[in-house]
C-alpha cells in the first residue's frame, strides 16, 4: 500500500486556501457528469476508470473498419428548448453534432409477415392501426388520444436535485403536472400488458408490448407514451458519433474544464477514517486522498466491495439484500450480434424492427428470455459506422445472465460454441429475410451478458440497472431525494449513476449534476453550470482509436 508521492492527491489534508478535491470512481456518463459539474463549481477532481475508454455501457468497439455502437437507441434531450437538452449542452455532449430523427419508433413483424409500425405522429399512427384492426378502433383511439396529450407536455426534471428545489421550481413543476394529473396517474397505473390484452387482433396484443424493441415486462403505458411523444418532437434522436461519440464529448468537456481521467486504474476500496471517506486505494496499492469521494460505478460493487459492506441503511439493505436478485427488479441483460455487410441494406426496411419468433426458432438463441429478435440498421443511425460501400446491422435479444456466466466459468469451449450459435442464427435469419445477403456478410461479432459484466462491472450484466416501475423504483428514488445520495454514518461520500437514479443516459447525467449540487452544499462552495462553447463540427476522428472486439473480449473469445 503506497501513497503517491509528489502530488497534492497524496496529502491527507488539503493545502490551506486550495480548491476542494473530489475523487470519482468510474468514467461512465454519471462519473464524467459529476466531474464536469464539480469542475465548473470550483472543485479539483480526478476520475479513476478501470477500462481503457470512457462511457461505461455507453461505448463502441471496432473490427475491420466497422464501428459497433453498443448503447444508444434513442437519446432524450436532442431537441433544443428543454431541461434535458440543457444538461447535454452544459456537458458538451452534442457539440457540433447532427441529430438523426426517425418518423417511427419501432416496427414489429410477426411470424407470418404481418407488421405494425409505431409512427411517432399520433394521427398517422391511429390511421395505420385502425387499418390493421378496425374492430379495435376504440382502444386505438384511446391510446392515440393520450399520445396527443403527451405531445403537449414537457416535463424533464433533470436540473435540480429533489431536496434542493426551490419553492419556485416546485411551483413550476406543479403547473405542468396538475393539469395533466389524471393523465399521468391513469397511464402510470395501467400496465401495458393489461392494456395490450384488450385488443382483439392478436398481432396488436403482441406488438404493443414491443414498442421498446422487446417487452420490458411490468412497464405501464406512461413511459411508452412519453418517449414516443419525445420522438415526435425530435427530442429522442440519435446523435452523430453514437454512444462512444457521446462519451468522448463528455470526456473532452470534462478535461477541458481541467479534470483528469486515469484509465486502467481499478479502485479496490474507499479509505475511511473516523466515519469519513478520505480517499481511495487502487489495485496497485497506491492511495489518493480527497475531501469527497463519489462512486459512479456498479451499486453492489460500491456497497459490498469498495465499502466492504460496512455502511448501509434500510433502503440500501432492501435494494441489495432483498431486491437485487428478485425477478423483475433489474433490467435484463442483452446479447448483441453485430453484422458487417458489403453493400447497402434494403431501403424499404425500418431502421428498427422487432421480429416475433416461433418458439422453436427462439429456442435456438442461447439464454433467450423472449421469443423475439431486434434488428437495427445501424448504418442509418449515423455516418461512419461502416466503411464506404458497406453496412452494419445490430441484432439483440434479452438474455439470461446466469446462463452465460455459468458457461464462461465452467466451460470456455462451450461458451464460445454458444456465441457461435448466436452468430449462425443471425446469419441464417438475415439470409432468409434479405435474399442474396448471405454471400455479402463479412463478419458477425457477438458480445454476451458476461462480456458486459466483465468490462463494466454491472451486476448480472444489466445495462440499465434497476428497472423503472419495479419494486426498486421508489426505493432508489428515495436515495436521491431523501438520502441525498449518501449513506448514513459516512460523510464525505456519495453515489451517482443509474444505481441510484435509475437507468437511461439523461438520468445518469442528471445524477452527476445532482451529486455535484449536494457536494457543493457540503463543501461550502456555490454550484455553477454553464453551456459549453462548440469549437466546430464534430467529426468521427474524435472517437480516437477504438479497441477491436477480439481484444475487448480476448479472454473469452468472440464466438463469431
Amino acid at each position: 500500500m503506497r501513497d503517491e508521492a509528489g502530488s497534492d492527491w497524496s496529502r491527507r489534508e488539503r493545502v490551506p486556501g486550495s480548491k476542494p478535491r473530489v475523487i470519482i470512481v468510474g468514467a461512465g456518463v454519471a462519473g464524467l457528469s459529476t466531474g464536469a459539474y464539480a469542475q465548473m463549481s470550483g472543485a479539483r477532481t480526478r476520475i479513476f476508470e478501470k477500462h481503457v475508454l470512457p462511457g461505461g455501457c455507453c461505448t463502441a468497439w471496432s473490427r475491420d473498419g466497422y464501428i459497433f455502437d453498443y448503447c444508444i437507441e434513442w437519446l432524450i434531450g436532442t431537441a433544443a428548448g428543454n431541461d434535458a437538452n440543457q444538461v447535454w449542452r452544459e456537458l458538451g455532449a452534442l457539440d457540433g453534432k447532427s441529430i438523426t430523427n426517425f418518423e417511427l419508433f419501432n416496427k414489429v413483424v410477426d411470424e407470418s409477415g404481418r407488421s405494425v409500425t409505431f409512427w411517432n405522429d399520433p394521427d398517422r399512427l391511429e390511421e395505420h392501426l385502425t387499418g390493421i384492426s378496425p374492430a379495435d378502433a376504440r382502444l386505438i383511439h384511446s391510446f392515440c388520444r393520450d399520445l396527443r396529450r403527451f405531445t403537449r407536455i414537457e416535463l424533464y426534471p433533470f436540473l435540480t436535485a429533489p431536496a434542493l428545489r426551490t419553492v419556485r421550481e416546485r411551483a413550476a413543476t406543479l403547473r405542468t403536472v396538475l393539469p395533466a394529473f389524471r393523465l399521468f396517474w391513469r397511464t402510470a397505473a395501467t400496465p401495458m400488458h393489461r392494456f395490450a390484452d384488450r385488443f382483439e387482433d392478436p398481432l396488436l396484443r403482441r406488438a404493443f408490448r414491443n414498442i421498446f424493441f422487446q417487452d420490458p415486462e411490468g412497464f405501464p403505458l406512461l413511459p411508452f407514451l412519453f418517449n414516443m411523444a419525445s420522438a415526435y418532437h425530435g427530442n429522442a434522436g440519435f446523435p452523430q458519433g453514437g454512444s462512444l461519440g457521446l462519451a468522448r464529448s463528455l470526456e473532452e468537456r470534462y478535461t477541458g474544464l481541467g479534470g483528469t481521467v486515469t484509465y486502467r486504474a481499478r479502485t479496490e476500496k474507499v479509505l475511511v477514517e473516523n466515519g469519513r471517506a478520505i480517499g481511495v486505494e487502487l489495485r496497485n496499492g497506491r492511495r489518493y486522498y480527497a475531501d469527497h469521494v463519489v462512486s459512479a460505478c456498479d451499486g453492489r460493487t460500491t456497497i459490498q466491495g469498495l465499502l466492504e459492506g460496512r455502511w448501509t441503511s434500510p433502503r440500501i439493505d432492501r435494494l441489495y439484500e432483498e431486491l437485487l436478485e428478485k425477478p423483475g427488479t433489474l433490467f435484463p441483460a442483452v446479447v448483441s450480434a453485430f453484422v458487417g455487410i458489403r453493400g447497402p441494406l434494403p431501403a424499404e426496411d425500418a431502421h428498427s424492427t422487432t421480429y416475433l419468433l416461433r418458439p422453436e426458432d427462439a429456442a435456438r438463441l442461447p439464454g433467450a428470455l423472449q421469443n423475439s429478435l431486434v434488428v437495427q440498421l445501424r448504418s442509418r443511425y449515423s455516418d461512419g459506422f461502416a466503411p464506404p460501400g458497406k453496412s452494419v446491422v445490430h441484432c439483440t435479444y434479452f438474455s439470461d445472465y446466469a446462463h452465460w456466466q455459468a458457461l464462461r466459468r465452467s466451460d470456455r469451449k462451450a461458451y464460445r460454441a454458444q456465441k457461435q450459435q448466436v452468430a449462425d442464427f443471425v446469419r441464417g435469419f438475415l439470409a432468409r429475410r434479405w435474399p442474396g445477403v448471405a454471400e455479402r456478410i463479412e463478419l458477425v461479432d457477438v458480445a454476451s451478458p458476461a462480456t458486459t459484466r466483465r468490462y463494466t462491472g454491472n451486476h448480472n450484466g444489466s445495462i440499465l440497472a434497476w428497472k423503472a416501475f419495479s419494486d426498486a423504483d421508489d426505493v432508489a428514488s428515495d436515495l436521491v431525494g431523501k438520502d441525498r445520495m449518501r449513506l448514513p454514518g459516512l460523510s464525505g461520500f456519495s453515489m451517482a449513476g443509474q444505481w441510484v437514479g435509475m437507468g437511461g443516459l439523461i438520468r445518469a447525467a442528471s445524477t452527476g449534476r445532482f451529486a455535484a449540487q449536494y457536494l457543493c452544499e457540503e463543501l461550502g462552495i456555490p454550484f455553477r453550470a454553464w453551456e459549453s462553447t462548440p469549437s466546430g463540427p464534430w467529426h468521427s476522428g474524435k472517437l480516437g482509436r477504438l479497441p477491436q472486439l477480439d481484444r475487448w473480449t480476448a479472454k473469452e473469445g468472440t464466438g463469431a
